[in-house]
């Protein structure tokens, strides 16, 4: 179910009978129709151990599940904090993704976490340079489509071998294909201390895929 942008900060998703999604829990702003809304305590399509995954990793931001009864079609809208949104259509690939960036996605992606270094996504990197605590990212994987958000509208840069994409990892929103990470220092250790994370880190992007980036390094 493909979403349709309504302005840069909404998107809605028609949900027929038989489909489902998932949205963060007070993402939906109206619908038309009739539509259940259901708390989900069973981690997305990734079941118990994706919700075990997201709270070992601190990524355990609450989840709804949306569904039309049998015999109605709804169309619901979605958006959250005025942040803007962004959508990423999948056709097999994995989408990874920071947890609380992940407004709304296709009941029919297979949800789950990922290890990538340390305590809680990309940005978890940073914080496991000084901490050693371990580091998991939200995967979205299949054919379907996933709402993403970020301060300031989000650009899509390719990753190919050739050309490696560094990015600031508070720019950092979701990247999708076959793509390694490498957490790196600008700086020096001893210029680091006392530094927020800012230009003293790049995330290194290498191989063949897109990453998302924001326009902004700004927090959600």
């Amino acid at each position: 179910m493909p979403f349709t942008a309504l302005n840069s900060r909404m998107v809605q998703a028609t949900v027929a009978p038989g489909q489902r999604m998932y949205s963060q829990r007070g993402a939906m702003l109206a619908y038309r129709g009739e539509v259940h809304f259901t708390p989900n305590i069973q981690g997305g399509q990734g079941g118990v151990g994706s919700m075990i995954g997201r709270r070992i990793a601190g990524e355990a931001t609450p989840l709804m599940t949306v569904e039309a009864p049998a015999g109605g079609t709804a169309t619901v809208m979605f958006g959250h904090g005025g942040h803007h949104v962004h959508v990423v259509d999948l056709t097999g690939e994995t989408l990874y993704v920071e947890a609380d960036r992940l407004l709304a996605f296709d009941g029919s992606l297979q949800q789950g976490t990922m290890f990538m270094g340390s305590q809680g996504g990309v940005m978890g990197m940073v914080r496991g340079q000084v901490t050693g605590q371990g580091l998991f990212t939200t995967t979205l994987k299949g054919l379907g489509s996933a709402a993403v958000m970020a301060h300031g509208g989000v650009i899509e840069l390719p990753i190919t071998p050739q050309r490696p994409v560094h990015v600031d990892p508070q720019a950092y929103v979701a990247h999708r294909g076959e793509v390694r990470n490498k957490l790196s220092t600008a700086l020096g250790w001893r210029d680091m201390v006392g530094r927020g994370s800012g230009e003293a880190f790049q995330l290194e992007l290498s191989g063949q895929g897109t990453v998302y980036v924001q326009a902004s390094e700004e927090k959600l």
